[in-house]
């Protein structure tokens, strides 16, 4: 689903002046990554895991390539290498690089360019898992049974070398023909069953359309619903599965940081139950909304509406550091578990103290001095950072949306209505893939309609619908 902007020229540097996005590093921060690529990082006195056929999924292009993993099938279980790119080997703590960093708190990807994390020499170099490359890793293993929980989970620095870098939609292909990687060929089987425990935990998985902004080639750009493939929700198991394994070392240590949201409360629930009644989606008695929201065919308008509503069951989502006792909010509502980011270090900021904590528990050592120091620092960093994430992903849709449609102001569209506030409701556009504001009484969620866009104006970033 791709719509061509026919115009040229088109960039985002509007947006990156608006919110001060840097456009390069600090000298010093430069030189030591720099220094960092041909400093000796212990890789003589790592264990060697070399010869573990590892792979990667990620974006179709990317560099910046944070995890490789290993499936396998072990009698009735399952055995999972997970291999994380080990950013501590090469960020001296409270160096000029770390500082940096700290500030930036995650990479923000633009259509037109991302602003990373780290410089390229590391993120999209020397720390990366490129294929056929030796590279530090952080290894997680998880020996788990024929239900997919883990039995046995071990975390050590080791040395990898990932054998193939694949995308998303080359993976799913290979499973749809019955001919995926042997590294992967039990990825589907392990990811249904943790997919499956998550449902049983109560956890929330909201299945709503991903816009994209994709290049064409011509100076110009174009507006994608991205599918969401079943390797995608797999692939994402593998990561889950680390990140609460990671939170279970960190709590009973008493030491670390999680990425927490506070159970939704009761009147949350009985809202949603209100909106399920009044699209006419069935909730059997006994049905939690996790099971509900699992079953529902995301290709229908009143899920889709469904799926919007019960983005205020994950309301509140924030990073809890502590040490010394367990805090108060523990869990990560929308995983129905205690959950924290560790698989990500090239792109977010707290994935690489996550990873040392982990490291220093298993391996009996005191967590550092510089470690404990940083913990309370982190919500805030992370916090802030994630905001702008946000405003930044949110303005790049809002630029494109209204490029595509400047010289369709007048024309009539389909659409189905999110949700209904105020005078008015948001509403999505299946072609071209667009969310907007729809002014109107009594528009019924759930329902598809038709619109007419009266307002589409690139300088405001600003789209509007009338309905017809």
């Amino acid at each position: 689903m791709v719509i061509r902007t026919d115009r040229a020229d088109l960039d985002f540097g509007g947006i990156r002046t608006e919110f001060g996005l840097p456009d390069g590093f600090p000298a010093a921060a430069l030189a030591e990554a720099q220094a960092a690529v041909s400093r000796d990082v212990g890789l003589a006195s790592r264990e060697d895991a070399t010869d573990l056929p590892l792979v990667t999924i990620d974006p179709p292009g990317a560099k910046d390539l944070d995890q490789a993993l290993l499936v396998q099938r072990v009698g009735s279980g399952f055995r999972v290498h997970y291999a994380i790119a080990d950013l501590g080997a090469f960020v001296v703590p409270g160096g000029a690089l770390d500082a940096e960093v700290r500030k930036r708190g995650q990479t923000l990807y633009l259509p037109d360019g991302n602003v990373p994390l780290h410089p390229p020499v590391l993120s999209e170099g020397a720390a990366s898992l490129l294929p056929g490359q030796t590279r530090p890793s952080v290894l997680w293993t998880f020996e788990c049974g024929p239900d997919g929980e883990p039995t046995d989970v071990r975390v050590r620095r080791a040395v990898v070398r990932s054998t193939a870098q694949f995308d998303y939609e080359t993976v799913q292909a290979r499973f749809d023909a019955g001919t995926p990687h042997p590294s992967i060929e039990a990825l589907p089987d392990f990811g249904r069953l943790r997919r499956e425990r998550a449902v049983e935990r109560g956890a929330v998985e909201l299945q709503l359309p991903e816009q994209e902004i994709v290049p064409n080639g011509d100076g110009d750009w174009k507006l994608a619903v991205r599918p969401r493939a079943d390797v995608d929700a797999w692939n994402a198991e593998i990561s889950l599965l680390t990140g609460m394994s990671a939170a279970k070392v960190m709590l009973t240590a008493k030491v670390g940081v999680l990425r927490t949201l506070p159970d939704a409360d009761d009147g949350a629930v009985d809202a949603l139950r209100r909106s399920a009644h009044a699209l006419g989606v069935p909730w059997p008695a006994g049905v939690t909304p996790s099971r509900l929201l699992a079953g529902l065919d995301p290709s229908r308008p009143e899920a889709l509406a469904l799926f919007v509503d019960a983005t205020r069951l994950l309301r509140g989502a924030g990073y809890t550091a502590f040490n010394g006792e367990v805090p108060a909010v523990s869990t990560h509502a929308g995983l129905a578990a205690p959950y924290t980011h560790v698989t990500a270090p090239l792109r977010r900021l707290v994935d690489r103290f996550a990873t040392e904590v982990c490291l220093a528990v298993t391996a009996g050592q005191d967590v550092p001095d510089w470690l404990t120091e940083a913990l309370p620092l982190l919500p805030g960093l992370m916090g802030g950072s994630d905001a702008l994430a946000g405003k930044v992903d949110r303005a790049c849709l809002d630029q494109v949306e209204a490029w595509v449609l400047a010289d369709r102001v007048g024309q009539e569209f389909e659409a189905v209505v999110l949700r209904a506030e105020g005078n008015g409701a948001d509403v999505f556009v299946a072609q071209p893939p667009v969310m907007g504001r729809c002014t109107g009484e009594d528009l019924p969620e759930g329902e598809r309609i038709a619109v007419r866009l009266v307002e589409a104006d690139p300088e405001r970033r600003k789209v509007v619908f009338e309905r017809r």
